[in-house]
């Protein structure tokens, strides 16, 4: 009421026109309207998740009855072995990516933020390439990937899943950690080497500190990129003891006989950790990515 009160006011001292406020009052409108139309979906599964039957829409429609709603479906979800199995796998997937993303990542980034050597101009087109097509790529030569790790006895292993998954998402993250770096003064740098710190000591006491928003934003995207993969997982991964949880969530689709109520439930569950992971990390995110110059 107060904003309302506000907006009238303004109109009868004419610092706005009319014409000012319908344009604030349209372009809320729209606005709202794309939000909504955003959340649909996410309300959709959610209602999905929560209703009775097996189809995506409650009995009563297709927002159906709140007063209807259970968590039969999550229920049935915890306590489904296949869930448990694969939640368990999905963590030692993104485990491993997460540790070979951090592994590589930050050194590569030191180096090519502080470092003058043969090639690295080279290098950094490279990373660029690779930070536009490595996706992609790794699509386009999947049957070619499967043969090659069925040969030498690569598939079916969740560690050397981890590790691919890493290797395909440390150009992009090197990249954004080495923007990061760029912004850090070597000034800082070169008063703890005169103050008698090694060169390693300036990485651990400068330069990490410094970079934990950057390193936080490599986290959540080598989680992500470990966690929601799915078509690589489903080639590489036969055995179904050892199926990620995406795999898992594609096994519950059947020919006729899906339970969409218990697959909303799944896929909810299966979206929630990366949501945490981001909300934990969120101001460390965004400052890492606009300090990194990727700012929307």
């Amino acid at each position: 009421m107060g904003k309302i009160s506000n907006t009238i006011a303004d109109l009868e001292a004419g610092r706005r026109t009319p014409k000012d406020v319908a344009t604030s009052v349209l372009t809320t409108g729209v606005a709202v309207g794309f939000l909504l139309v955003l959340l649909f979906p996410v309300y959709w599964i959610v209602a999905a998740s929560l209703s009775k039957g097996t189809t995506l829409s409650s009995p009563g429609g297709l927002f159906g009855d709140p007063f209807a709603y259970t968590l039969d479906s999550f229920v049935w979800v915890l306590e489904n072995e296949d869930f448990r199995r694969g939640l368990l796998n999905s963590l030692i997937v993104v485990s491993v990516t997460v540790i070979v993303t951090l592994a590589f990542s930050i050194p590569g980034a030191y180096a090519l933020s502080r470092r003058e050597f043969l090639g690295r101009r080279k290098i950094l087109y490279g990373y660029i390439l690779f930070t536009q097509m490595g996706a992609g790529l790794s699509i386009a030569v999947l049957i070619a990937l499967y043969a090659l790790f069925s040969n030498v006895g690569l598939a079916n292993n969740l560690l050397v899943l981890g590790v691919f998954y890493g290797a395909g998402a440390i150009p992009f993250n090197t990249w954004l950690l080495k923007t990061f770096m760029d912004n850090i003064p070597v000034s800082y740098e070169e008063a703890a080497l005169i103050d008698g710190a090694s060169q390693w000591q300036v990485i651990r006491e400068v330069i990490l500190p410094l970079s934990k928003p950057g390193i936080a934003a490599v986290l959540v995207f080598a989680w992500t990129a470990g966690w929601n993969e799915f078509i690589v997982a489903q080639t590489l991964i036969y055995d179904p003891e050892l199926y990620p949880l995406s795999v898992e969530l594609y096994g519950l689709v059947g020919d006729r006989d899906t339970n969409w109520s218990q697959f909303a439930a799944f896929a909810l569950l299966f979206a929630l950790p990366v949501a945490l992971i981001y909300f934990l990390a969120q101001k460390q995110v965004e400052s890492g990515l606009s300090f990194g110059g990727m700012e929307g």
